[in-house]
């Protein structure tokens, strides 16, 4: 590590400057909404009808770019474990913004596909693993609060930005308004991250949470090692392998529901603007849960959570077909906003919870390669039903089971924490 003193800009900001980053990480948040598929979708029946191009073509090319943009994510990883992630972001939130620039020159499947490699791999992927990494960094007691208050940049992105972006569309078309998504970030956004991140604040002479040793975690002193698990160590842990099974099912069938949003409720009987509505109630529960369990996790074993989490996502599957009156479309906005929620407080927080920061990056990366990939399997699962079975009813009724057994499972599975294991490693 470098030597242990404050940067001038730490010093001359009051306070611990934890709560700097996690205010920074959370205009980072909001700023990958045009990569999440909560921006996506509001594009998808504009590529549909201009590039003509059927649906499910575009699922898939939406669910291979996915997979594909993932699979640099542990490489992500470790380097922000390397370099840090103050560099990372200047990286890829630059890259981000061009990404967005570039979206307004498709023009046929290849460009297309380009685009939703680039946005997903950067935005989804990239920027959201060193946004939640940064916060990791910093917070240990309160690491459950301090995801939560992360998650509310992505949730008021997800209530706020979307009826913006559909004005958006239909006042300048797709292309313009990627021209103008690229350029704020590139100018306003990714800037300000560069100016605030920071590695961890034991390089500075301070520790996790609170800027005085006293007030710190049990462990808490600036000249303590940062702990946790390596990668390899943490893969051969049940506990790893049930989160990701958690984090896949509940990515997965999300994603699907936002990417179909407006066909599903089509297909329900709900005009377009009354699905538009739907984001309103849907990013003020994410909002609220976010922050709601990011404080309880802080209390409470996350598996606990985790069964609440996909009892939440059977109850979607089942209801989302009923939702063609402002009622049920409310309904449904709020029982998604609840299951977002309480999905980004979880799967923000656990993997630090559970194995650690030394590694967080490593860690962290290899299981946003994989949660990444289950959430480009959402897609074509649902496309299925309109495209073989004349409906998406079918799909999303035997999708139900599915997250009732992985649930069972997290309740009844034998868990670990990284301070009970053997197998520790530091970095000095």
């Amino acid at each position: 590590m470098p030597n242990r003193v404050p940067t001038p800009l730490m010093q001359r900001l009051p306070g611990f400057y934890g709560w700097t980053v996690l205010a920074a990480a959370t205009l980072g948040m909001a700023a990958t909404l045009p990569g999440q598929t909560a921006g996506v979708s509001l594009f998808i029946d504009a590529f549909v009808e201009d590039l003509a191009l059927s649906r499910t073509a575009v699922s898939w090319m939406y669910t291979v770019a996915t997979v594909v943009g993932s699979l640099a994510l542990p490489w992500i990883g470790r380097q922000m474990d390397r370099i840090g992630p103050r560099r990372m972001v200047l990286f890829v939130g630059g890259a981000f913004a061009l990404a967005c620039l570039g979206m307004s020159q498709v023009r046929g499947w290849i460009t297309l596909f380009i685009g939703f490699l680039l946005l997903r791999g950067l935005g989804q992927g990239a920027l959201g693993l060193i946004n939640n990494h940064v916060v990791n960094l910093w917070f240990e007691r309160r690491r459950g609060m301090a995801v939560g208050v992360l998650g509310l940049g992505m949730a008021g992105a997800t209530a706020i930005f979307p009826p913006l972006i559909e004005q958006m569309l239909q006042a300048y078309g797709w292309a313009q308004s990627y021209v103008i998504i690229g350029a704020l970030l590139a100018v306003g956004v990714v800037p300000l991250l560069v100016l605030l991140y920071r590695a961890e604040p034991e390089r500075f002479g301070l520790t996790p949470d609170t800027a005085l040793p006293s007030l710190g975690t049990a462990s808490a002193s600036p000249n303590d090692p940062v702990r946790g698990l390596t990668l390899p160590q943490a893969r051969r842990t049940r506990t790893f392998w049930l989160f990701i099974a958690g984090g896949v099912c509940a990515g997965g069938l999300g994603t699907g529901l936002l990417f179909h949003h407006f066909a599903i409720l089509a297909e329900a009987g709900a005009e377009r603007t009354l699905a538009a509505q739907f984001f309103v109630p849907y990013g003020v529960l994410t909002a609220v849960f976010t922050l709601l369990m990011g404080t309880l996790i802080d209390r409470v074993s996350p598996r606990y959570l985790m069964g609440i989490l996909m009892a939440t996502y059977a109850a979607l599957m089942v209801s989302a077909p009923f939702a063609a009156t402002p009622v049920w479309v409310w309904a449904y906005g709020l029982l998604f906003g609840a299951a977002q929620g309480t999905q980004n407080a979880l799967l923000g927080s656990a993997f630090a919870y559970y194995f650690g920061r030394a590694h967080h990056g490593s860690v962290r990366g290899f299981a946003a390669t994989i949660f990444v990939a289950g959430t480009a399997l959402g897609p074509v699962l649902l496309a299925l039903g309109p495209d073989w079975l004349g409906s998406f009813t079918p799909v999303l009724w035997a999708s139900a089971p599915l997250a009732v057994a992985v649930g069972l499972v997290s309740w009844w599975a034998e868990w670990h924490r990284w301070d009970a294991e053997d197998l520790v490693t530091s970095i000095a």
